[in-house]
């Protein structure tokens, strides 16, 4: 007992807040030596300090929660340095995106402010029957969580015997943000009647009718001038939008470079105009 130490002392020992230390605890990262049964306040050991010391590292390069637990548990160094691998290789494709959007920054500042040129096109497009898939989703996790969500409307496809019947696309039912999740509807075409298992994945048809159109080329990241241009015509020509706004994917990223791909942007309209 004689080496315990308060936590508001071990907080200032390793620099992390009392608030992040009781975090820690609940998620099975960083318990206290012991608890006063009594008051229930924390006591730590001087040992811990390095513990806590790695968590705080490793949450600086922002490893999850849940990736720092299993490599503190790893006995094994060699496990351990793939780990660490694989969260350093995380890191650099961030940063090749980061630097990627600072580049298309640059550039949108060359132009003073002005988009790209895109060409806006109106359509009738046929009503399509899909595989569906409605997540909540925020601007942070949207990446991962439509490969995933990608992943399990095809796995759905694939046990219900049929084939993808077109090019996927993603409703946005809602405008997400920073400060904002929303809605996403991941959509794969298959033939009419497709028989899908039992789950979240459900089989739907999504109406036809005329679209307000624009083909982006270049990284996903990059598309938000593609909206601006859409949105500006449709106020521009006196239409108003009927439905969600579609992106349909032309092309593989896993076959093309970020440059080359390529995007369609959709918004359904009230009426084609003139």
């Amino acid at each position: 007992m004689d080496d315990l130490i308060p936590i508001g002392r071990f907080s200032r020992m390793s620099r992390l807040s009392v608030k992040a230390l009781r975090f820690y605890d609940e998620q099975g990262l960083l318990a206290p030596a012991w608890v006063d049964p009594v008051s229930g306040y924390r006591y730590y050991r001087r040992a811990q300090a390095g513990r806590a010391e790695a968590i705080r590292v490793l949450r600086t390069i922002d490893m999850p929660v849940g990736e720092i637990r299993d490599l503190l548990a790893d006995d094994d160094p060699e496990l351990t340095g793939k780990r660490l691998t694989a969260h350093r290789e995380r890191l650099r494709a961030r940063l090749a995106e980061q630097e990627r959007m600072l580049r298309f920054l640059e550039g949108l500042i060359d132009r003073g402010g002005r988009v790209m040129p895109y060409e806006v096109t109106v359509k009738e497009v046929a009503a399509v029957t899909v595989a569906s898939l409605t997540l909540r989703t925020s601007l942070a996790a949207i990446g991962a969580d439509m490969g995933r969500g990608f992943g399990t409307v095809v796995s759905a496809i694939g046990v219900a015997g049929a084939e993808p019947a077109g090019a996927p696309f993603v409703v946005y039912h809602d405008v997400i943000d920073e400060q904002t999740a929303g809605d996403i509807e991941i959509c794969v075409p298959v033939p009419a009647g497709t028989a899908l298992p039992d789950g979240p994945v459900r089989y739907r048809e999504v109406p036809g009718g005329p679209i307000a159109a624009t083909v982006h080329r270049g990284p996903y990241q990059e598309i938000s001038p593609a909206y601006h241009v859409v949105t500006g015509w449709i106020e521009q020509q006196g239409v108003k939008p009927a439905g969600a706004p579609r992106e349909v994917y032309l092309n593989d990223p896993q076959t093309v470079t970020p440059d080359e791909l390529l995007t369609e942007v959709q918004f359904p309209i009230d009426k084609a105009p003139g």
